[in-house]
C-alpha cells in the first residue's frame, strides 16, 4: 500500500469514527475500540483531532459539503459522506495547499484557533504564530527557511551565527520572501500572500515569475500572487496588533469584520447579507470573542442568533 493510500485510509477511518461519535449510538465497547484505534499509531490521533477541527470549521469549506453536515439533523451515513469527501478528495491548487491535512498535522509548529505562540529559532530569530497557523522550519548550511503552511506569522530575524551567511527565507504557496535584515509580517490568504514590512526590507519573488521580484521596504506593505508582486502601499501600523491580542478596525464593513473575527473563534460565525454593509470601528481584545459579539448588538442595529455555542449568525435587529 502506498503512503498516499495509507493516509487516505486513516482519514476515512477518522471520519467514520467521528460520525459514530456524533450519532448518539456509540456504545461503551465502541468507546474502547476508538481509544485503541487512536492509541495504535500517531497518525490515527492526528487524523482524529483534525476531523474534529474540520467538523467545527465547516464555514470555511464549500457550502455543498458543509451545509448537509451542520444544517439539519443527520444520520451517521449523512455525516460520513461530506466529511470524508472533504478530508480525502480536496481539489488541486490553492485549496489543496491550504487544507491538505497531513501538511498541517505534521508541521513543526502550529497553533489552534484563537491561540498565539512565540518561538525562538536556533539562530535567535523570533517568530510569532497567529491563530490557526502552521510552519515548518528548515535550516541547512545554505539557508534558513520557514515554510508557511497556513495562517500568519510575525518575524524578527537575528544575525546568522553560522560561519557562512545563510539567507532567511519564508516560502508560501505563492512564492519566496527573502529577509534583508528585517521585522516583517506574512499572512497566507486563499490565493495570495500578504506582506507587511516593519523594519529593514524583504525581497518578494513570485513562484511562477521569478524575474519579477520586488523589494518591499520598511513602512510598506504588498501582496504576492504566483505571477506578480503588487505595488506597495503605506503600511497600516495596526496590522500586526494581533501579536498583542488586539484587533483594530476603522470603518470596516461588518461582513469583513465578522470574517476576520471568525479566524479567532472556533465554529461558524456568519453575517447576513442585509447587514453586511454596516461599518465597525473600535479596538477589540481577541481573547474574548463573545464579548466582541455582544458589543456589536450594543452599537449596531443587529442581533445574534445562537444556533449552538459554535454557530452564530449576525442578523438585522427588527
Amino acid at each position: 500500500m502506498s503512503q498516499s493510500t495509507a493516509n487516505h485510509t486513516v482519514i476515512r477511518q477518522a471520519a467514520q469514527w467521528l460520525a459514530l461519535w456524533h450519532s448518539g449510538s456509540m456504545t461503551d465497547a465502541d468507546m474502547l475500540r476508538l481509544a485503541d484505534w487512536r492509541a495504535a499509531k500517531p497518525e490515527h490521533e492526528h487524523a482524529w483531532r483534525q476531523a474534529e477541527l474540520l467538523a467545527q470549521k465547516l464555514t470555511h469549506i464549500p457550502p455543498q459539503l458543509g451545509m448537509p453536515v451542520l444544517d439539519r439533523a443527520i444520520s451517521r451515513r449523512d455525516f460520513i459522506k461530506p466529511l470524508a469527501l472533504l478530508l480525502v478528495t480536496m481539489p488541486t491548487g490553492m485549496l489543496a495547499y491550504r487544507y491538505a491535512p497531513w501538511r498541517e498535522w505534521a508541521a513543526d509548529y502550529r497553533t489552534a484557533t484563537g491561540e498565539r505562540r512565540e518561538l525562538v529559532l536556533a539562530d535567535g530569530s523570533r517568530v510569532m504564530l497567529n491563530t490557526a497557523s502552521a510552519i515548518n522550519v528548515v535550516f541547512t548550511d545554505q539557508q534558513r527557511e520557514l515554510r508557511l503552511l497556513a495562517g500568519e506569522i510575525l518575524i524578527q530575524t537575528a544575525p546568522d551565527p553560522h560561519p557562512v551567511h545563510r539567507p532567511f527565507i519564508v516560502q508560501t504557496a505563492e512564492g519566496r520572501l527573502r529577509a534583508l535584515g528585517t521585522h516583517f509580517n506574512v499572512r497566507q490568504q486563499d490565493a495570495w500572500t500578504q506582506l507587511a514590512v516593519l523594519e529593514g526590507a524583504v525581497e518578494a519573488t513570485p513562484a511562477a515569475a521569478k524575474q519579477h521580484a520586488s523589494v518591499i521596504t520598511a513602512g510598506r506593505q504588498s501582496s504576492l500572487t504566483e505571477h506578480e508582486v503588487h505595488a506597495a502601499t503605506n503600511l497600516d501600523e495596526k496590522r500586526t496588533a494581533w501579536a498583542d491580542g488586539i484587533l483594530y478596525v476603522d470603518k470596516m464593513r461588518l461582513d469583513e469584520f465578522v470574517a476576520e473575527l471568525g479566524r479567532y473563534r472556533p465554529g461558524v460565525l456568519r453575517c447576513e447579507a442585509d447587514v453586511a454593509h454596516l461599518e465597525v470601528s473600535g479596538v477589540f481584545q481577541l481573547n474574548d470573542t463573545d464579548r466582541i459579539l455582544a458589543a456589536l448588538q450594543n452599537t449596531l442595529p443587529v442581533q445574534l442568533h445562537w444556533r449552538t455555542r459554535y454557530w452564530v449568525t449576525v442578523a438585522y435587529r427588527a
